[in-house]
């Protein structure tokens, strides 16, 4: 099964979407990475544990790898209860912030968070309910938070706290999150994505836990992230601009501004990006989305992500299927535009100064001018394909590895069709392992070449070093090949 577009799919799990049926029918609609919600759940997991085995047995019946990532919480800050369940706050007005347990009022409420009273100062704001409310502090003492009312509303019961100016001395993972880590990386995910993220040094802790069992991919949707991007950029595996809390803690006029930003320097990087949240929102309820949601995505597409992801559309939507269908009709009509490489490429990512990414250039320069018929990386780790993929080549990328993990991986990444063989016994078995691959899959045709690079010697992890040239016969073999 081959996609008819680079830019990959991701689904959110749930309700709507979480039975084997229904997770086969969303593969084969188009989806090349299901996310796993790790909100929602608790010991003993047996929700993921269910959906974990549903979309294996989906990979063994299609015979093509999966992803999958598992989405921690991350750390929630909530207001405690509000005598009467809720009460309306005046513009204006102080409202004072506590560590006394007791229900809040019309003019206090607890916070149990000793980290934002430690870190908070005068001047910063703070937005309740995702935003609907908004305060500035205007005193702070031991236990203490005063705040001025900017803009008033309705404060209600357990509602969220956002605090878009102050970096809180926090573990960047919850005593939940351990948990559900060490769950989740027992039962054998690809990717964890690390909710609220502030610094590059909140990736590297977390690395510590992870080690090389999944990859890190860090979601974007602090202001401190964003003050400390290309760090968190090289501490990651991935990065998602997930747009929901971003534009919570930021104006959301800059939101599209720094989705360019986020996916430009990740595409420098050789990360993969991935733009999420209210993709096709109205999709939940409707059967078709709107005008200004398809452009939205289009966006996406010609800025060349990684992946576009679908969160409530897929995972509690009356819609799952539909959606997933629209998606990928949206890619597939936007990469077939005669301006779509121009505007993918408007985006320059020369490449780093290293001999492997100097390789990953000249493969892409050799195809492009050969007109070949596809580019073959070789890769163990993943590193090769990502910096094929870097490039962001007009034509198709075909990953081998004989790592299954790996494949599973590289489910996330533009462009890459990969492919589970075992590691050929010598050069010329490469060319002949990659050309039958091409040709099985429907990649070459008789007559038509590939470009094939791969580190030598085989197998070596991170030594992308050598490029082969190769044009196939009427059985997929190679006639003719050169260095």
């Amino acid at each position: 099964m081959r996609r008819n577009r680079r830019v990959k799919i991701i689904a959110t799990l749930g309700p709507a979407s979480g039975s084997p049926e229904m997770i086969e029918k969303l593969f084969d609609a188009g989806v090349d990475v299901f996310r796993i919600n790790m909100s929602h759940s608790r010991p003993p997991h047996d929700g993921p544990k269910k959906l974990h085995a549903a979309i294996r047995a989906a990979e063994a019946k299609f015979r093509r790898p999966i992803g999958i990532l598992c989405d921690l919480q991350g750390p929630k800050f909530r207001v405690g209860d509000i005598g009467g369940g809720k009460v309306d706050l005046a513009q204006g007005a102080t409202f004072r912030f506590d560590q006394t347990e007791s229900e809040g009022s019309a003019t206090r409420a607890f916070l149990p968070h000793p980290q934002i009273f430690q870190a908070i100062e005068p001047g910063h704001i703070l937005l309740l309910d995702d935003g609907k409310i908004r305060m500035q502090v205007i005193d702070r003492k031991p236990g203490i938070i005063d705040a001025k009312v900017i803009v008033a509303g309705a404060l209600a019961s357990r509602k969220g706290v956002s605090m878009p100016d102050t970096l809180l001395p926090i573990d960047p993972l919850t005593e939940k999150d351990k948990v559900d880590l060490d769950f989740a990386l027992r039962l054998g995910v690809d990717w964890v994505a690390l909710s609220f993220v502030q610094r590059g040094e909140d990736v590297r802790i977390a690395r510590t836990m992870i080690g090389d069992r999944a990859a890190i991919m860090s979601k974007i949707e602090k202001p401190s992230a964003i003050t400390d991007l290309d760090d968190v950029i090289a501490a990651s595996d991935a990065l998602m601009v997930a747009r929901g809390d971003l534009g919570v803690e930021l104006p959301v006029e800059r939101v599209p501004i720094l989705q360019k930003l986020i996916t430009r320097k990740s595409r420098a990087a050789g990360k993969p990006v991935v733009i999420a949240t209210q993709m096709l929102e109205s999709m939940i309820t409707s059967p078709v989305p709107t005008r200004a949601e398809v452009s939205d995505v289009a966006t996406a597409v010609f800025d060349g992500a990684d992946a576009i992801m679908l969160s409530a559309e897929s995972a509690v939507g009356e819609y799952p299927l539909e959606a997933i269908g629209m998606m990928n009709r949206i890619a597939i009509e936007v990469e077939s535009d005669p301006t779509y490489d121009q505007l993918v490429h408007a985006t320059s990512t020369p490449p780093q100064a290293t001999g492997a990414d100097a390789i990953a250039a000249a493969t892409h320069a050799v195809a492009d001018t050969l007109k070949l018929a596809a580019i073959i990386c070789y890769t163990a780790t993943g590193s090769t394909a990502l910096r094929v993929a870097r490039e962001r080549p007009n034509l198709p990328v075909i990953g081998l590895t004989p790592v299954l993990a790996t494949a599973r991986r590289l489910a996330v990444v533009w462009g890459m069709h990969c492919v589970l063989t075992g590691d050929p016994e010598n050069q010329a078995d490469m060319v002949r392992k990659a050309c039958r691959v091409a040709y099985d899959e429907g990649f070459c045709k008789a007559g038509e070449g590939v470009v094939i690079t791969a580190g030598v010697p085989i197998g070596s992890p991170g030594a992308t070093n050598m490029i082969r040239i190769a044009y196939l016969d009427d059985k997929g073999a190679p006639v003719a090949e050169g260095r």
